[in-house]
């Protein structure tokens, strides 16, 4: 089991007072199951689990009353083993999605305070799920991710230590040591490939062999296809797979803004874009919106209908591609389309640090990958496969008065470096660009 940055929000939640019930919420597969499991059983004298995906069975008891005396008697008769004792009990309702009468007596187990209740949930909030259910202010929510780049760092045997050092050097703006740089240059190589879903994660390193990754990877994005025809209609399971196969080829683009003509010829926003947003809602992919000005507030400043859409997690991406594309990223073999994927491997670091997604891009050929907040100040980001040019990131620096920003950042293959209000950086440290 790896060490997750959620594990320290489940400690606050525990220890919190008039706790409601936890709902953690994310893409199927990210760990969530045996995150919730483990923290259950280091933490609680009695864990009673209902996995309402593969036991199909126990949603018939929520079919009644869902008054706790009522539930308790009848998951205690149905489960050997469960004990209800008050404080040191806990119930999981696994893929709570699947059972809607489960999630609407999050309001019983509430206000009856007796007992500990976390929920996991797949595909909470797509488009067919029963809103009726939800228990509105009966349930407190988070979102969970795919392992982050800080966490590939620590299943790896990278230590607090080291991330210090990579901290201090990002504070002073000082080269990295060069043993480490190199090191952590192989570490992001490797991340690119391989992404965070813990089962792809827990392959590459046990084996180390790229192919036996893919086919969990291709596994996994399997899985989303079928869920994506699981609770839509019938009309709308051919336009969301459509839209989430065009991924790819809509990031391969020069201009990257998702086109609906690239899904289909003839294709329009009005058939799409409840397809967009379920892929959205299901964790799968984020949309990043363009900006009218590079000024904060950034959410208030976007425009709705220009986004780029990128996948969650960059292992799952590039599981996408074609293959052998893996052997081109690890030996730097890439040309044309290593843009795209260096692009999703940021969007893939502040999607899973929480952040939204901007970019901003003009007619006048000025395009800036990613705009985000950064110690108070709006602040692009260019990101480059290895060292790249940054024009339009000097023309937006030397035009204070129309773009209003001050400084940017240059990821890529280099080490710490400044040049007047440019600040390079190489590219792993962009999981430490957290600071708002």
């Amino acid at each position: 089991m790896y060490n997750r940055k959620i594990y320290r929000q489940l400690a606050e939640w525990k220890n919190s007072e008039n706790k409601k019930p936890l709902v953690i919420k994310g893409v199927r597969q990210c760990g969530k199951t045996t995150t919730v499991k483990e923290f259950a059983s280091k933490n609680y004298k009695n864990v009673i689990y209902i996995d309402f995906k593969n036991q199909k069975e126990l949603k018939h008891l929520f079919d009644g009353s869902l008054q706790i005396d009522y539930l308790t008697t009848l998951i205690s008769a149905s489960i050997p083993g469960a004990r209800f004792i008050q404080g040191e009990s806990c119930i999981i309702f696994d893929e709570i999605q699947d059972c809607p009468a489960a999630r609407l007596s999050l309001k019983y187990w509430k206000t009856d305070g007796r007992y500990d209740v976390i929920c996991t949930g797949s595909l909470l909030g797509v488009s067919g799920y029963n809103e009726d259910s939800i228990p509105v202010g009966y349930e407190k929510i988070i979102n969970m991710y795919p392992m982050d780049f800080e966490e590939w760092l620590w299943a790896n045997g990278v230590g607090q230590p080291a991330i210090d050092i990579l901290k201090e050097s990002l504070k002073n703006e000082t080269p990295v040591p060069e043993a480490l740089h190199m090191r952590m240059r192989q570490l992001l190589l490797e991340y690119i490939i391989v992404g965070g879903m813990p089962e792809a994660v827990q392959t590459f390193l046990k084996t180390h062999d790229v192919n036996q990754t893919l086919d969990v990877q291709r596994d996994i994005v399997s899985d989303y296809e079928a869920d994506m025809v699981k609770y839509v209609t019938a009309s709308e399971k051919a336009k969301i797979r459509e839209c989430f196969e065009s991924i790819p080829a809509q990031l391969a683009k020069e201009n990257k803004k998702f086109q609906y003509s690239v899904v289909k010829a003839g294709g329009r926003s009005k058939e799409y874009l409840g397809s967009i947003q379920w892929i959205e809602d299901a964790g799968i992919a984020h949309r990043c919106y363009n900006l009218s000005i590079t000024e904060l507030p950034l959410e208030g400043n976007a425009i709705k209908d220009e986004f780029k859409l990128y996948m969650t997690d960059t292992g799952l991406f590039v599981s996408m591609l074609e293959p052998g594309t893996q052997g081109d990223i690890l030996q730097g073999k890439l040309l044309t389309y290593k843009g795209a994927i260096y692009e999703n491997l940021m969007a893939d670091i502040l999607t899973k640090m929480g952040r939204k997604l901007y970019y901003f891009h003009k007619q006048d050929s000025i395009e800036l990958d990613f705009v985000i907040r950064y110690k108070g100040e709006c602040l692009p980001i260019e990101c480059k496969a290895r060292t790249g040019k940054t024009r339009s990131v000097k023309a937006v620096l030397a035009n204070k008065e129309k773009y209003h920003v001050l400084k940017a950042i240059k990821l890529g293959d280099h080490n710490i470096g400044r040049q007047d209000n440019l600040l390079t950086l190489p590219f792993y440290l962009g999981f430490l660009l957290t600071e708002a």
